[in-house]
């Protein structure tokens, strides 16, 4: 394999209980988890999660083998896309110490409203409520914990708008959170905000520096459905770059 990865392209990769493997070596497994499954077990168990799966695979059968995986990140139960696991603890240690460094996370999500600023960055504090396990920002750094999120507006359109979104940092419900605390929640998002139905929040690249070879590798998904323009044809970049020509061409007129 070169170092990069994508679904589709008439490529076959191995599917496993909702779990796609898209690149497997003696080091990481990543994968392409379906919306609705776990990342990992809850306290009150017996759901089936990506862990499992995963442990299930590597162990090939054999009920006495003590393989297992080790995960590195997680995503939300109702988020879907690329996810990456360590095959050993030294690789988990690894990715676990350096995270921000290592890895770059880019993420689809279609989100309520317009927003005014079509690129920029949230920052706050975030911390979870113990009771709820509602994460929400504080204003005091000593509770809680700094979260970057990076956004780019690709496309508007029927009250929504398409963004791209880059983490700077690990936080759970990061990007909820900050998107829904800043007056555009995600479509779908009945926890932070008032939605129901399918969550629209897709994990569509994840590179990170292998901790063997020190290479960079990079995968990235197919987009979802509800980041296609499928009634134009075109890509939500495009779309975004003829809005931006024509305002340009209007404002050289004028």
């Amino acid at each position: 394999m070169s170092g990069n990865g994508r679904t589709g392209q008439g490529r076959r990769f191995r599917q496993i209980r909702g779990v796609r493997i898209l690149h497997e070596d003696p080091d990481v497994i990543v994968v392409e988890k379906s919306a609705g499954i776990l990342s990992c077990a809850t306290r009150r168990g017996g759901e089936h999660t990506v862990e499992d799966a995963l442990n299930d695979y590597v162990r090939k059968g054999q009920a006495r083998s003590r393989k297992q995986v080790y995960l590195v990140h997680r995503l939300d139960r109702e988020t879907s896309g690329v996810m990456m696991v360590a095959k050993t603890p030294e690789v988990q240690e690894y990715f676990r110490s350096n995270w921000n460094e290592l890895t770059e996370k880019t993420y689809l999500a279609r989100v309520r409203g317009s927003l005014d600023e079509k690129e920029g960055e949230y920052e706050s504090y975030l911390a979870e409520d113990p009771k709820t396990l509602r994460v929400r920002s504080v204003k005091n750094p000593k509770y809680g914990k700094l979260a970057r999120t990076l956004y780019r507006v690709l496309s508007e359109g029927k009250g929504t708008s398409l963004v791209e979104v880059r983490l700077k940092s690990g936080r759970k419900n990061q990007i909820r959170v900050h998107f829904s605390e800043n007056g555009h929640p995600i479509v779908g998002d009945s926890r932070y905000g008032r939605d129901r139905g399918d969550l629209m929040l897709h994990s569509w690249k994840l590179s990170f520096v292998h901790p063997h070879t020190g290479r960079k590798m990079s995968f990235e998904t197919d987009r979802p459905p509800f980041a296609l323009d499928s009634a134009k044809g075109e890509s939500p970049s495009e779309t975004v770059d003829s809005k931006s020509k024509r305002k340009e061409r209007d404002e050289k007129q004028k």
